[in-house]
């Protein structure tokens, strides 16, 4: 079936969407336009396109939802990336991170990250196979947090140039 069975992952995911984006829109607005298309965006390719080759694909390390096949379910929770990308960049500007705190800021997110995904298993949106576990995701999210905490600094360093 398309859809899939609807139970306590479909049901989570809706939930945690609609917790994540109520944040994202409430949240004061502290980064320009550009850079909040730039997050969402950026949160968004960078989640699917590490789900595609570790979860799907010829690795096949986990399974989203009930089953190996894409569902529209996938959608809801590919929709989480784009907040968490929004959120890693609007705190990044509002605590100010710099090349001190920079390692503790992306220690912290990919933390986050692990957290997400082992809640995501405990709720079955995520089911590891292949002998793949949690801990071999760790490396992963300290890699994609640093380049995003590195172009994040690069593109808003940019953007303060041209506007001078």
């Amino acid at each position: 079936m398309w859809i899939g069975n609807f139970s306590l992952n479909e049901i989570s995911l809706i939930i945690f969407n609609v917790i994540a984006y109520s944040i994202m829109f409430f949240l004061p607005k502290k980064l320009s336009r550009e850079v909040t298309c730039i997050s969402v965006l950026l949160g968004l390719t960078t989640g699917m396109m590490f789900d595609f080759t570790l979860g799907g694909g010829f690795l096949d390390f986990y399974r989203e939802n009930d089953t190996n096949h894409y569902e529209l379910f996938d959608l809801v929770y590919y929709s989480l990336f784009a907040p968490f990308g929004y959120f890693f960049m609007y705190f990044y500007n509002v605590l100010r991170i710099n090349k001190i705190t920079f390692i503790f800021y992306i220690t912290a997110w990919s933390i986050i990250g692990i957290t997400f995904q082992w809640i995501s298993t405990l709720l079955h949106i995520l089911t590891y196979q292949n002998n793949y576990q949690l801990s071999y995701s760790y490396p992963i999210f300290l890699l994609i947090q640093t380049l995003t905490g590195i172009y994040y600094v690069f593109i808003t360093s940019n953007n303060s140039k041209n506007v001078s």
